[in-house]
């Protein structure tokens, strides 16, 4: 489980998805840097281990929208609570991180 939704997208999908039933171009155009294969991908592995659910509707051209499952909802909003995490403390790791770095810098040139 960890593997799938600790993924690089899983999770970016997810709360994408919070807003209502998206389509696959409206998911691209949010998440930047996505494959269409990855994007596929990932839907399918959601949708099967029941996070999402596809929505397919009848019409020419077709169309396909996703959404979250109740078991989706319920990830996605402890996503959200990490979002809000990151948020939170993004300056304070990122002056750690800065902090580590210079101190490598240091110590190699000694």
């Amino acid at each position: 489980m960890l593997d799938l939704i600790g993924g690089k997208w899983a999770i970016l999908i997810l709360c994408c998805l919070q807003q209502g039933p998206v389509r696959t171009g409206s998911l691209m155009r949010q998440i930047g840097g996505i494959s269409q294969k990855m994007l596929t991908q990932t839907l399918r592995d959601l949708e099967q281990n029941g996070f999402v659910e596809r929505i397919s509707y009848p019409e020419v051209p077709p169309r396909v929208e996703y959404r979250l499952t109740e078991l989706g909802q319920s990830l996605s909003a402890l996503a959200r609570t990490l979002e809000q995490w990151v948020v939170a403390h993004y300056e304070t790791i990122l002056a750690h991180r800065d902090q580590r770095q210079d101190e490598a810098r240091i110590a190699l040139s000694q």
